[in-house]
């Protein structure tokens, strides 16, 4: 093709991958996110080969190095751990996907900093404050249509718009989104020298998760970077828009996937972050001391409300000038922390695609087609996996193979 443009709908870190991956495959694009800049949402994401992978082939060498520089300090054992309040080990389980060595393996970031990076060198091409509605697409083009009437020509629309994407409701009217009926809340306690010395060492581990035995659960991350972020960023992108951010232990506590909600669960959605903190004080009450002490320090202010959603399983369809990627199309319980990895995943899968196509490798609908085909091989199996509601309290990693 003489001339390619790729159109995003969505920045978020699968949008933003994608980005630069055609960037520095040569590919023209433009990203369309409808938030006014790269607001904060969640707070880390567990990391693993495949995500991590997908980084390397889509970011430039500097930012790739950043992303590892402040990724969390390698854990004592890179697994997913399960606890009851005494601290006592039920379980472990490694995480899902392939082995993940190396001198520094993936681990786990702050989401707001790898969107940051993800966004660095992008100023020409990413556009806050514009939301796509829907899209128009024939033989020779394809065309995201805005909600102030606008519009924007290109060759192929790619809905990297999250769960309740408008790109995916015209293009797979019959995919719905499913309330698992799993409320809770995100928080976050700055992770201090006096706090660490009091912490269970299985918190240290990969991940952990704290049944209560009634329904309810805490899951816990730690986020320790490998480097401070500010010297991470003036030694390797000096300039670039990423915030420091300090250590910190993730704390989510909430209804189990498939658990009917206790009498004393909290109203998360409406409750104020003064309640929530004295509702999971109460729930830690008589736990290892240093499972109180930790909910005891968190900080009230990053206190956000969570429902827990995800999408139903899509037949396959004929390929388009149109394609998704990311939750758009595999939105999944977090049971596996495999979401992001696998929007990361499709980035660089399509990445690969629409340099096939734009260099004249294979015809464009039969590239999108192969990389829509094989994301559904690789992710759907996940995503399935992820809604079983005996995923959280298993041992068992599921066969995904097929």
């Amino acid at each position: 093709m003489t001339s390619f443009h790729v159109l995003i709908s969505g920045g978020g870190i699968g949008g933003l991958c994608l980005a630069q991956g055609l960037r520095k495959a040569g590919i023209s694009c433009a990203v369309y996110e409808s938030a006014p800049g790269i607001v904060n949402a969640g707070y880390r994401l567990h990391m693993n080969v495949l995500g991590g992978e997908a980084l390397r082939q889509c970011l430039p060498e500097n930012l790739y190095e950043l992303y590892l520089q402040t990724s969390r300090r390698t854990p004592k054992r890179e697994m997913s751990v399960m606890l009851d309040t005494q601290a006592r080990e039920i379980w472990t389980r490694p995480h899902i996907g392939p082995p993940n060595d190396g001198e520094r393996p993936h681990t786990a970031v702050n989401r707001r900093t790898l969107r940051q990076i993800l966004a660095t060198g992008l100023d020409d091409v990413l556009h806050f404050g514009r939301t796509a509605v829907g899209y128009e697409a024939g033989p020779d083009g394809a065309r995201p249509l805005f909600d102030d009437g606008s519009s924007a020509g290109g060759d192929v629309v790619v809905g990297a718009d999250g769960i309740h994407s408008p790109i995916r409701s015209q293009l797979l009217p019959d995919v719905h989104v499913i309330d698992t009926g799993m409320r809770g809340m995100w928080s976050i306690a700055p992770l201090t020298e006096d706090l660490a010395d009091v912490m269970p060492d299985a918190l240290f581990d990969g991940f952990a998760i704290v049944t209560r035995g009634d329904g309810t659960i805490f899951a816990i991350g730690v986020y320790d970077p490998r480097r401070p972020i500010s010297e991470a960023v003036a030694d390797l992108a000096p300039g670039a828009g990423i915030d420091h951010v300090e250590p910190y232990v993730m704390v989510t506590y909430g209804s189990d996937l498939g658990a009917d909600p206790t009498p004393d669960m909290p109203d998360f959605a409406h409750d104020s972050p003064e309640e929530l903190h004295a509702a999971i004080r109460r729930a830690m009450r008589g736990a290892h001391p240093g499972l109180v002490e930790l909910v005891d320090r968190i900080d009230e202010s990053t206190i956000a409300p969570s429902a827990i959603r995800y999408l139903e399983v899509a037949d396959a369809w004929r390929p388009s000038r149109v394609t998704l990627l990311g939750d758009a199309i595999h939105a999944m319980p977090p049971s596996f922390g495999a979401g992001a990895n696998s929007a990361l995943r499709d980035a660089a899968a399509l990445v690969r695609a629409l340099d096939d196509a734009a260099q004249g490798r294979r015809p464009l609908l039969e590239a999108i087609g192969g990389y829509e085909e094989r994301m559904r091989a690789e992710v759907f199996p996940i995503m399935r996996a992820s809604a079983d509601p005996d995923a959280v309290h298993s041992d068992h990693v599921p066969d995904l193979a097929g």
